[in-house]
């Protein structure tokens, strides 16, 4: 809380458990739910685990240059400042503005996931058609719980981080209670000979691996919402990078042992393309219903810790961004109470709102569009690491990644390789009307951005400047 009278500023008060919990349940979100069984079905049980422990191996090398920078400019914006800093003001700027897009889609696709998950527990539900946009029928009653859920998300993250955090530990808990429960009862109850087939694919087994391998590194989108809130972490610097390594690890565990579990208690015909593998799983290792609710209740719970996250992590680089004057200064205030960037939230609170209105179909285009951006920004943090190993070789480095030049270069590659699978020619290649909103977002951004050279000038952000 600031005294009366100072200038509002961050407070330090993320301790480990709370960090790790942000970027934990952020990665591990929804998808496990629903795409756990198509993952077995394309590439088999021990070609889809295979498939996370090799793209986890990507993360992982992507992850430390992050945890480096992290560590040695913990400083709110994560991205911005070591951008800025390696790269220059208008990298910056593309840089932040590529991930918000990321952000912003990934909190306005929890507000439509929402009642779609309550739709399991409660069918029948939905009522009060309003419109069909994208095949998908918007019902009044559906559209209700996403924004009764996206404006409990925002109050929640308008008055403080503690708040927050504190949401963000309890639910990511019952996530973990409910996993080692489905864990335990797939190894006690599954059957050995469901595992089978090991591999599947159209054409080979590296084909069917590869199905699953495109969708990965998506899976793991989240470990860089803590350089957003580094200012706000109350932890040795070097224990910043360490915690951000071992999250990714913990989400790498996660969704083999999913996999796995989900494989042994249900064999390939019981797996339904159309129904949530793994509540279906936990029923069977149960002999229950209850027990499949219960999972579904667990997947609810990660929508919860991914919009969550995403909500501290989008309003913080909204928050660097208008703090360097490359967005409109309003939403760099404070609140004089809360510490929390208000205007920023607000903004990403209405976007959420809005969301539901377009129902789900046109939300998958939106997060397609804002996955490229996610990948871009990996990118310009790779490119930014190595520079800076090139051009500060002295500057202070509290988690220091051992032949970090090499695992740089090898960053920017894997970055390149993930921006090629939205390029046309690729099997995940954005639509047209995904290309238009990625650019449209884009350019309503350099719009912004050149107003914000004009009326406020350049400047190199505080935490930019050096140590």
């Amino acid at each position: 809380m600031t005294i009366s009278g100072e200038t509002p500023r961050f407070v330090r008060v993320l301790a480990r458990k709370d960090v790790l919990a942000l970027a934990f349940g952020a990665m591990i979100g929804w998808g496990w739910i629903v795409m756990t069984g198509t993952w077995i079905l394309s590439a088999g049980s021990l070609g889809a685990v295979s498939a996370f422990l090799i793209g986890g191996v990507a993360i992982v090398l992507v992850g430390l240059t992050y945890a480096e920078l992290a560590a040695a400019m913990p400083q709110a914006g994560g991205e911005h400042v070591y951008s800025y800093r390696g790269l220059g003001h208008l990298a910056s700027f593309v840089c932040t503005w590529a991930i918000v897009l990321g952000y912003m889609t990934v909190v306005s696709f929890e507000a439509v996931a929402l009642p779609t998950v309550v739709e399991n527990l409660v069918p029948g539900y939905s009522v009060g058609h309003l419109w069909t946009i994208a095949g998908w029928n918007v019902e009044a009653t559906w559209v209700a719980v996403g924004v009764a859920g996206s404006l409990l998300m925002m109050w929640i993250n308008y008055i403080g981080i503690r708040t927050a955090a504190l949401v963000q530990k309890l639910v990511t808990a019952l996530i973990v209670v409910v996993g080692l429960m489905f864990l335990t009862g797939a190894l006690f109850t599954g059957d050995g000979g469901n595992l089978t087939p090991l591999f599947t694919g159209d054409n080979s087994v590296p084909g069917g691996i590869m199905s699953v391998l495109v969708m990965v590194p998506f899976m793991f989108v989240g470990f860089d919402v803590i350089p957003q809130a580094a200012e706000e972490i109350d932890l040795p610097q070097r224990d910043i990078g360490r915690l951000l390594m071992f999250s990714v690890l913990l989400a790498v565990l996660w969704y083999a042992a999913i996999i796995f579990g989900t494989a042994l208690s249900l064999g390939p015909d019981a797996i339904d393309p159309d129904s949530l593998a793994v509540p279906d799983a936990m029923a069977a290792a149960f002999s229950s219903n209850w027990a499949g609710k219960l999972m579904v209740l667990a997947g609810m719970a990660g929508i919860l810790t991914s919009w969550n996250a995403f909500y501290i992590g989008g309003s913080r680089a909204i928050y660097a961004l208008a703090k360097a004057d490359m967005l409109p200064r309003m939403f760099a205030e404070l609140h004089p109470r809360y510490n929390t960037p208000t205007n920023a939230i607000l903004l990403i609170g209405a976007v959420s709102s809005l969301a539901p209105l377009l129902g789900r179909s046109a939300m998958v285009w939106l997060v397609d569009a804002g996955g490229l951006g996610i990948v871009l920004a990996y990118l310009f943090v790779a490119a930014s690491f190595v520079v800076l190993r090139y051009r500060e070789p002295e500057m202070q480095r509290p988690f220091l990644v051992p032949g970090g030049k090499g695992v740089g270069i090898v960053a920017i590659a894997l970055s390149l390789a993930l921006v090629a699978l939205y390029l046309p020619g690729s099997p995940s290649a954005l639509l047209p009307v995904e290309w238009v909103i990625f650019g449209v977002w884009m350019i309503g951004g350099a719009a912004m951005y050149g107003w914000a050279r004009v009326r406020y000038g350049v400047h190199a952000p505080d935490s930019a400047a050096g140590p």
